[in-house]
């Protein structure tokens, strides 16, 4: 029998229910670990030496597969670089799980290295963090290990998914000896049966009232991954309840002739007498965080009187517009078909059509929605060659039914105001759990690892050096497509009010540099190309989404004050529309 049976028990018990994936960080603490995952034959080990890196790679799988990915690494400061990744999964709910090696407790505080305060060590950023025993032998610390391995995967996929933290302290010996087996197969496994929501019917039908009560309905979808399902559904509530439905880059809705996607642009107006006009009296929400500030603030400024939020569970009571009024605790998909279907047979069986009102508001809101479109077309059509007229051709470009990861700070702000087709049925993610900057490219090479499409990420220059390491794994995917927006600096920075007033502001909030990806691809054997203008980049995005052997990095260079100065443009004609 192994060295450590429990340890190939918990690791067994991950295959059972159903885990895949394995995101390994090396290290000698954490060598049990390690052995007992890649001598598993049913599981897929993938070695990433920089943890941080490893946390949004291990992200960006998960993502793409819904399934829980582990993360294994060893003891000591390198659990503290998975940090930024396990926030982004909380705030996201991608479904992560952390087996961190550890000293036994004795050693804490005595000087001993690799040794620091690991239990608990992610604060609120994990659903939950587990502690096993240093010792094995007892009968009760076999069947502890047993339960918390059962009940720490079963947390990790429950509704609404998240990160789940097990600290394991191991002694020495890590190394089974040359003849010593493993077996796999010995752990019990216990199963969680999904909870299955339904709303009582007197607080169903009070929800139906309230439709009812209320003319002027509004739906708004935050953050959510592709799903055509939830497109058909909410374009048939949107014709035949004559509901507008709001929905950024990040709601995966798409642009099309009905739902509302121009937002940032058109919420931006002075015209107050239409901002009234717009204003809800019943305001629905789904999904997760919301991008643009305009659309926040104008909820904000213009609250609902009702507000419904759609959501699996009521743990937290998320408002961020500061207008709720009820929590639903359902998912989104089932509970909208419902409202589809009482109301249109309620319809039916009253022999009641749209109200005037209803109809009106619909149009109000997508005529608005269509001059907000046509100002930033125009725009685009007659601006320099910068970061933004740079992305729109690079969306176009996007093959049908691919993968496009945005980057933060500018890259997913100037493609929320571009818009993606619905008809390219392009699949968008960005980590917008927290929103930073440090593991974008690390997301998106996990996410190409569990894909065979390709895989776009259009990135800034500050978070793609920043986060150069990503690159640095074995057999990199080769459907991969990196898009730089390299304007030597945080553009984001000259953008915003505030900041690009500043007389500090290149020395401490820009980030000035010049550097390339050039020998950043050369290291680690990416295809690279660099364009400065128009033509140069149509001749490159016309095979650049090529299947090919390698990954590929293209990068866009543009003027950062040539982009300041065409940004300005816009801001003035948008308050004025």
């Amino acid at each position: 029998m192994a060295l450590l049976q429990p340890i190939l028990d918990l690791v067994d018990l991950l295959y059972k229910k159903g885990l895949r994936d394995v995101v390994i960080s090396p290290g000698s603490r954490s060598a049990p670990l390690t052995l007992a995952v890649a001598r598993h034959p049913g599981l897929r080990t993938r070695v990433v030496p920089d943890e941080r890196s490893a946390g949004f790679t291990a992200l960006g799988m998960a993502q793409m597969t819904g399934l829980p990915v582990a993360l294994i690494c060893t003891s000591g400061s390198a659990v503290y670089n998975l940090s930024p990744a396990l926030a982004e999964a909380y705030f996201q709910e991608v479904p992560l799980l952390l087996l961190t090696a550890d000293r036994p407790p004795e050693w804490l505080y005595q000087q001993d290295g690799q040794t620091i305060a690991q239990a608990g060590i992610f604060g609120t950023h994990v659903k939950r963090s587990y502690d096993l025993p240093a010792d094995y032998t007892h009968a009760d610390a076999r069947w502890f290990i047993e339960r918390t391995g059962n009940e720490a995967v079963n947390l990790c996929a429950a509704t609404p998914s998240g990160p789940v933290h097990i600290n394991i302290p191991l002694r020495e010996p890590f190394y089974p000896k040359a003849d010593e087996s493993f077996v796999y197969g010995a752990g019990r496994m216990v199963e969680a049966l999904p909870v299955d929501r339904q709303l009582p019917t007197p607080v169903w039908h009070s929800l139906l009232d309230e439709w009812d009560a209320t003319e002027r309905k509004l739906i708004a979808v935050g953050q959510m991954p592709y799903s055509p399902e939830l497109i058909r559904l909410l374009t048939q509530i949107s014709q035949e309840l004559q509901v507008p439905v709001i929905g950024e880059i990040i709601s995966n809705l798409g642009r099309n002739e009905l739902f509302i996607s121009t937002s940032d642009t058109l919420l931006a107006q002075k015209d107050t007498a239409l901002l009234k006009q717009l204003r809800p009296d019943l305001l629905i929400t789904l999904g997760n965080s919301f991008l643009t500030r305009n659309l926040k603030t104008y909820l904000r400024t213009y609250p609902p009187t009702r507000h419904w939020h759609i959501r699996p569970t009521t743990e937290r009571l998320i408002d961020p517009f500061r207008s709720m009024t009820t929590q639903i605790p359902m998912e989104p998909l089932p509970f909208l078909q419902k409202l589809l279907n009482d109301v249109d047979y309620q319809r039916f069986k009253q022999g009641d059509d749209d109200s005037d009102e209803e109809s009106s508001y619909l149009t109000t809101w997508q005529t608005a929605d269509s001059a907000a479109r046509r100002r930033v077309e125009t725009h685009l059509r007659d601006a320099p060659f910068t970061d933004w007229s740079a992305t729109q051709r690079v969306l176009e470009s996007l093959p049908d039914g691919s993968h496009l990861h945005l980057g933060n700070s500018m890259p997913v702000r100037y493609a929320n105001m571009c818009g993606l087709d619905a008809r390219q049925e392009v699949h968008v993610w960005a980590n917008r759990g927290t929103s930073g900057i440090d593991g974008c490219m690390s997301t998106a090479v996990g996410a190409a690892l569990r894909t065979e499409t390709i895989v776009t990420l259009l990135i800034g220059d500050v978070s793609f050096f920043y986060d150069r390491n990503a690159l640095w794994q074995p057999d990199l995917p080769n459907n991969l497509r990196i898009v730089l927006l390299n304007n030597a600096g945080g553009h984001i920075f000259r953008i915003i009010d505030g900041s690009s007033s500043q007389p500090e502001l290149e020395t401490y909030f820009e980030t000035p540099h010049d550097l390339t990806a050039e020998r950043t691809a050369a290291d680690h054997h990416c295809d690279y190309m660099a364009v400065s203008d128009k033509n140069g980049l149509t001749e490159a995005l016309g095979h650049f989404f090529i299947p090919s052997d390698r990954p590929q990095i293209l990068e866009i260079k543009t003027n950062k004050f040539v982009n300041e100065a065409d940004f300005k443009v816009y801001k003035t004609a948008q308050l004025n529309l």
